[in-house]
Formats: C-alpha cells, structure tokens, sequence
C-alpha cells in the first residue's frame, strides 16, 4: 500500500497516479487517511462486460466528457453510442432557452435568404 498527503497530490498529481497503477494508494489529509486511490486497471474495474459503457454514459450524462470522448471510452462509434443514448431517454444535444432561440432566429434568417 501506498501514502501520499493532499498537498503533494496537488503538487504532483501524477506521481499518486503512477503509484495507484501500482497499488492501492491512502491519501493522508493532516495525518489521517482521506481517500483512496485504485487504479481501475489494476483491479481489472473497465474489463467487465458493460462496464465501460455504463461509466462513459454516466460521464456523458454528467457533463463530465464529450460525446466523441464518451464514445471513445464506451469503445462505440459516435453513431451507436447516440443510438444507445437515446434508448436510455438521455438527450444528446442540451441546449437552453436563450440558444434555441438562436438558433430558430438563425435558420429564420438562412430560409429568408435562401427563398
């Protein structure tokens, strides 16, 4: 097992991160164990079956990843992965009130000029 204090994870994030590839790391926030740290590969976490589009679905959900890195991760093309999307209700675009107005004020004006 593995130590690191907070202040060095935020000095060299890098370092912890090597080492959790290793072992299972304790980070110590002023002597006392905080967190820990297991590298997913390590302990064979993403080799599961499902595992990896389940984890880059819930970051896309999220707002944590892009849709081509969220496809990336589920191992799917960008296609699939908004196919699978959509199956589970999760919208793909997300925009708010003020940009589908903007955007209907822009296709408004692409089909005026186009006419």
């Amino acid at each position: 097992m593995e130590t690191v204090n907070v202040s060095g994870l935020k000095n060299n994030p890098t370092e912890a991160l090597r080492k959790a590839r290793r072992d299972v790391v304790v980070v110590m926030n002023r002597d006392r164990p905080d967190a820990l740290m297991v590298g997913v590969e390590t302990v064979g976490g993403l080799s599961a079956r499902g595992v990896k589009p389940a984890l880059a679905t819930a970051l896309f959900r999220d707002g944590h990843l892009s849709l081509a890195r969220s496809a990336r991760l589920a191992e799917m093309p960008i296609g699939d992965f908004v196919s699978h999307l959509s199956r589970l209700g999760i919208p793909v675009v997300r925009l708010d009130a003020n940009e589908v107005d903007r955007d209907m004020d822009t296709l408004e004006e692409w089909l005026a000029a186009s006419s």
